[in-house]
């Protein structure tokens, strides 16, 4: 599902710009700033995680002593010259978003900035004039195969709600009746489901504060124009391929999806694009997330109670997503461990150098 990324803010109580603006500045909400994780700062029930709580590193003595090892049979390799920055600091400098939507497009690169594509989905939620009420939208296209003529569908995350027949005359309604009312970064989960790997816990003074009921008020269902259903991927692996903001976006996807296909493929987890059984892991190609000088940019979703065992049997768990983490500085020999630990455990290999952030509803966590 070939897809473009949108961003609404994580409060809608705070949006006082129009949704137009928050798309032409969405580069922003995703690109390095300079503020300062060192306190945490309590929202909507959430806990912001300092640096090395927020996701497990992995652990020799639990996880084997090559779990920090590269890949050793990976021959894939990026270009000679394929340079990126290796210094600046990554964790804690991506601001929130609430909602991330993918929009199909059937296509692996975009037009500069995806909210200018004529007629296009994107454009209409710049245009449209509706903004969401729970907080960020983070718009994205991804490479599904779809015709620009046709209605659409969209991916809503963490919901991992499928919404079909999408039209940009219809983008009002879906912001008002389906974005407005998803689970967010920061809605806490139904139900929790056992980790089977449960990381540190947080100091008492840091921890998260029990969530809030929901709204009784807020109803649940909406009649709309559309049809929807749950996504049939356990995971999701999302790769920056815009080649039009970055060239290395553009190297560096195609070269990962060819190695995380390979990892995946003995597990019986891969899915390609026309897949539709359930579980297993979708892979796709997304327009430009911010950061690509620190390509290549990784998004791994995880859906609620999705670790994996050591015989290599995996929990059922097929809720609402419970984690984002995102990576940046990933290499091909990178993703046999994206896949073993991170993706099936919710653990980084590579923290200090790679953990942009991300969320952890289970624990109330996230890194903004």
């Amino acid at each position: 599902m070939p897809s473009s990324t949108v961003i609404i803010s994580r409060n809608g109580r705070k949006m006082t710009t129009a949704l137009s603006t928050a798309l032409k500045r969405g580069r922003a909400f995703l690109t390095p700033t300079n503020s300062s994780t060192a306190v945490p700062k309590l929202r909507d029930g959430f806990a912001q995680a300092p640096e090395g709580s927020l996701f497990p590193k992995v652990d020799p003595s639990v996880d084997g002593e090559d779990c920090e090892h590269d890949c050793e049979s990976c021959s894939i390799k990026y270009p000679a010259k394929f340079k990126i920055d290796e210094d600046e600091k990554l964790y804690g400098h991506v601001n929130g978003w609430a909602t991330h939507m993918l929009v199909a497009t059937g296509k692996t690169d975009w037009v500069r900035d995806v909210s200018d594509e004529k007629g296009s989905v994107m454009e209409a939620v710049r245009d449209c004039g509706v903004e969401p009420t729970n907080g960020i939208f983070l718009v994205q296209d991804p490479d599904d195969h779809h015709s620009p003529s046709d209605p659409t569908s969209i991916l809503l995350l963490p919901s991992f709600t499928i919404v079909e027949n999408v039209t940009p005359q219809t983008v009002p309604s879906l912001i008002e009746h389906h974005i407005s009312s998803a689970p967010t970064s920061s809605t806490p989960l139904p139900s929790t489901n056992p980790i089977l790997s449960p990381p540190q816990a947080l100091e008492p003074s840091i921890a998260a504060p029990p969530p809030s009921p929901p709204d009784a008020s807020v109803p649940l269902h909406h009649p709309t124009p559309f049809t929807t259903r749950p996504c049939p991927h356990r995971y999701l692996i999302l790769l920056c391929s815009q080649r039009t903001r970055d060239a290395r976006c553009g190297q560096s996807a195609p070269l990962l999806r060819r190695e995380f296909e390979r990892h995946l493929r003995p597990l019986s987890l891969y899915r390609d694009l026309q897949d539709e059984r359930p579980g297993g892991t979708g892979i796709y190609f997304i327009s430009h997330v911010g950061g690509h000088k620190f390509s290549a940019n990784v998004m791994v979703y995880r859906r609620g109670g999705t670790d994996a065992l050591e015989d290599g049997r995996r929990e059922d768990g097929m809720g609402e997503g419970s984690q984002c983490i995102w990576l940046a500085r990933a290499r091909p020999e990178d993703c046999e461990g994206i896949v073993r630990f991170t993706m099936l455990q919710g653990k980084v290999v590579k923290p200090e150098r790679q953990l942009r952030g991300g969320f952890d509803r289970e624990r109330g966590l996230v890194s903004w």
